[in-house]
C-alpha cells in the first residue's frame, strides 16, 4: 500500500489521469459527433430516397390510374431492399405490399405527412417488430398508398459506433493506467536513485554518481548534467584540499622563520636599529606571504572559471611585443638576449592583462633557470605561432631544462624541484600559467627544446569558456 501511495502521488499519475480524462472526453466528443452527423446524412439520403419513389409512382399512377399504381407496387415490393409499399383499401386492408397489417393510425394520417412507425415485413420474422420512415398519400375510392423507408440499419449503425465507443474508452482507461503503473514504477524508480544518491553526497561521500541507464532521454540527460556538475565540485573539493595541504606544509616554513627571526630579537635585546631591521625583515617576510595567498587565490578562481576579468578580442601579437620590450634589458642585464619571432597577426579573444602576466612568469623562470653553463647569461627565445586552430606562444631557453618525470609536478602548486630550492621562489609561477591557460579554453605543455626548456601556452583562436578540471599536458 506504501508503495502504491506514492505511485498515486507522483507527477506520472496526475499527468496521465489528466490525460485519460482529456483523451476519453474527445473520444466522447468524436464519437457522439460522428454519430449525430451520420444520421443526419442518412436521414437526409432516406428522405431524398422517398422522395424520389413517390415521384416515381405519382408519374405511373397518372399514366395509367390505381391498376397500373397497384402493378408498379406490387413489383417493386418483390424486390429486395430496404424500401417500403403499401396499397390499401379503405377499411385498412392490404391490396398489395411488403407491409403487414400496418397501424390503422398510420394510415389515417394527413395526407404526404411523415412518420416514424414500425411494422412486420411478410417476408421476414413476423413476430419482430422493424423500424420505418413512411408517408402517406389519399388515392380516389377511399385507397392509401403508403411509401416508406426502413431504419433498422441506421439505429444499429448508431449502437454500433456508441458501442464501440464504449469499448475504445474501457481499452483507454485499461491502457492508460497499465502505463501509468510501469511508467510511474520506471521514474519513481530513477527519481529515488537520485535522491539516494543525493543523500550519499550530503553524507560527505562524492564518489557516488547518478546511473545512467544508455536510452538519452531525460533523465539520462539530466543525470549526465548533474554528474558532470558533481565532477566538478569534486574537482575543487579536492582541489581545495591540495591547497589548504600545499599552505600547511609550504608555508609552514616561511611563517617559522619569521616567528623565529622575531623571537631573537626579542631575546637577544639591542638599539634601535636591531628592532629596525627586525621589523624589516618580518615585514618582507609578509609581504611575502601575502603575495603568495594573492597567487593562490587567483589560481583558484582562474580554476573554477570565475576570475571576474573581461574578455575582449586581441592580437597576442601585441602582448609579445610588450613582454619583448619590458624584458629585453632585464635579460641583457643578466648577461643574457631575449629574441622574439611571431606571425601576424594572432587573434584571440582573452584578458591582456592575465596573458601577460603568464608569460611574464614564463620569462622570470626562464631569467632564474634557463642559463646555460657555457653562457654568461640566459639566451631566450620567445615564439609565436599558429597550429591549426591554436595558437602557439612559446618560451624557449638553453638551460638545463625540466626532466620529463617533474614536468607534472612543476606545474602544480608549489611545484618546486630540488634545483630550485635554494633559490628565492614559492612554486607558484607556472602554476598559475597553467591557471590562466585553462581560463582561456587552452593549455600550457613542457618540452624538450634540446637543451633547455620549452614551455609553450597554447591557446584556441575560438574561445568559448570551459568548466572542466585543467588538464596539463606534458610533451
Amino acid at each position: 500500500m506504501g508503495a502504491l501511495g506514492r505511485l498515486i502521488r507522483t507527477t506520472a499519475f496526475k499527468l496521465s489521469l489528466v490525460y485519460l480524462v482529456v483523451f476519453s472526453g474527445l473520444t466522447l466528443f468524436l464519437t457522439a459527433y460522428i454519430a449525430n452527423n451520420t444520421a443526419k446524412l442518412l436521414d437526409s439520403q432516406i428522405s431524398d430516397t422517398i422522395d424520389s419513389e413517390i415521384n416515381s409512382l405519382s408519374d405511373q399512377y397518372e399514366r395509367g390510374g390505381l391498376q397500373r399504381l397497384v402493378s408498379a407496387v406490387d413489383l417493386r415490393s418483390r424486390r429486395p431492399g430496404a424500401s417500403l409499399y403499401l396499397v390499401a383499401d379503405s377499411s385498412g386492408r392490404t391490396v398489395v405490399g411488403n407491409v403487414a397489417d400496418p397501424p390503422l393510425s398510420i394510415l389515417g394520417a394527413s395526407d404526404g405527412e411523415t412518420a416514424a412507425v414500425t411494422y412486420q415485413r411478410l417476408d421476414g420474422d413476423t413476430s419482430r417488430r422493424y423500424e420505418a420512415i413512411v408517408r402517406v398519400f389519399a388515392l380516389p375510392g377511399g385507397f392509401k398508398l403508403l411509401v416508406g423507408r426502413d431504419v433498422s440499419e441506421i439505429s444499429q449503425l448508431r449502437s454500433l459506433i456508441f458501442e464501440a465507443s464504449r469499448y475504445a474508452i474501457i481499452v483507454m482507461v485499461v491502457t492508460g493506467f497499465v502505463s501509468w503503473f510501469f511508467f510511474g514504477r520506471s521514474v519513481l524508480k530513477r527519481v529515488e536513485n537520485m535522491a539516494e544518491t543525493s543523500r550519499r553526497l550530503m553524507s560527505g561521500d562524492l564518489t557516488h554518481r547518478l546511473a545512467i541507464k544508455g536510452s538519452n532521454d531525460e533523465f539520462d540527460n539530466l543525470a549526465l548534467s548533474l554528474n558532470e556538475m558533481l565532477d566538478r565540485i569534486e574537482a575543487l573539493m579536492t582541489g581545495l584540499q591540495e591547497v589548504s595541504d600545499n599552505i600547511a606544509h609550504d608555508l609552514k616554513t616561511p611563517l617559522n622563520r619569521l616567528r623565529a627571526r622575531l623571537e631573537e630579537t626579542l631575546r637577544r635585546g639591542g638599539d634601535v636599529a636591531d628592532y629596525r631591521d627586525a621589523i624589516t625583515s618580518a615585514m618582507e617576510e609578509a609581504d611575502n606571504l601575502i603575495r603568495i595567498f594573492d597567487a593562490l587565490l587567483k589560481i583558484a578562481r582562474m580554476e573554477a572559471g570565475s576570475s571576474g576579468d573581461s574578455f575582449e578580442p586581441l592580437d597576442a601579437a601585441g602582448i609579445l611585443d610588450e613582454i619583448v620590450e619590458l624584458y629585453e634589458p632585464v635579460v641583457e642585464d643578466a648577461g643574457g638576449r631575449l629574441t622574439l619571432d611571431t606571425v601576424r597577426p594572432l587573434p584571440l579573444k582573452g584578458n591582456r592583462t592575465l596573458l601577460s602576466q603568464a608569460l611574464s612568469n614564463l620569462i622570470d623562470n626562464a631569467i632564474k633557470y634557463g642559463r646555460s653553463e657555457s653562457s654568461d647569461g640566459p639566451m631566450i627565445a620567445l615564439t609565436g605561432t599558429i597550429d591549426g586552430d591554436e595558437l602557439c606562444l612559446t618560451v624557449t631557453d638553453d638551460g638545463p631544462g625540466i626532466p620529463e618525470a617533474d614536468r607534472q609536478k612543476a606545474l602544480s602548486r608549489f611545484g618546486r624541484l630540488d634545483a630550485a630550492r635554494s633559490r628565492q621562489g614559492s612554486g607558484l609561477g607556472l602554476s598559475l600559467v597553467a591557471a590562466v591557460a585553462h581560463l582561456h579554453g587552452g593549455r600550457v605543455t613542457l618540452g624538450d627544446a634540446g637543451p633547455g626548456l620549452r614551455a609553450s601556452l597554447r591557446l584556441p583562436k575560438s574561445w568559448t569558456p570551459r568548466r572542466e578540471t585543467p588538464v596539463h599536458a606534458a610533451m
